[in-house]
């Protein structure tokens, strides 16, 4: 019956990578955030993250928003450098107009860096766009 469960495709929301200036431990570091691009408020935000690839795997990390307002964004977590050279996924579920949606955000291993970054949406900081 899964089948017949329908799960509206994602639009205009986003995961980003964001290289920024940690002032406690004065170092540059890679944080992800959740954007949130649309014209309505994005409810009861799950977030499953991982890191894996062939044998290696992360630990599961797991963040709940309750609401992200229209055109917001929120950091998830900080990314460890060790971890870039894996496959990072972000399994995304939350509610907008009382509907439910799902979607993997990955960025693939060794395409988190400086070479590869560019301007977001709503974040006013150059940074990667999950896939």
């Amino acid at each position: 019956m899964r089948k017949d469960i329908e799960v509206p495709k994602v639009e205009k929301v986003h995961v980003a990578a964001v290289r920024e200036f940690n002032k406690d431990f004065r170092v540059d570091e890679w944080n992800t955030y959740i954007i949130n691009n649309k014209n309505v408020s994005i409810e009861m935000i799950l977030i499953v993250a991982k890191g894996y690839d062939g044998t290696k795997e992360t630990s599961v990390m797991r963040h709940k928003l309750e609401k992200l307002p229209p055109h917001s964004f929120a950091k998830i977590e900080f990314i460890q450098d060790e971890v870039l050279g894996l496959n990072n996924e972000y399994q995304v579920t939350f509610f907008a107009e009382n509907k439910m949606f799902e979607k993997a955000f990955v960025f693939k291993k060794n395409s988190v860096n400086e070479a590869n970054k560019k301007e977001l949406p709503i974040i006013p900081k150059l940074g990667i766009l999950a896939e």
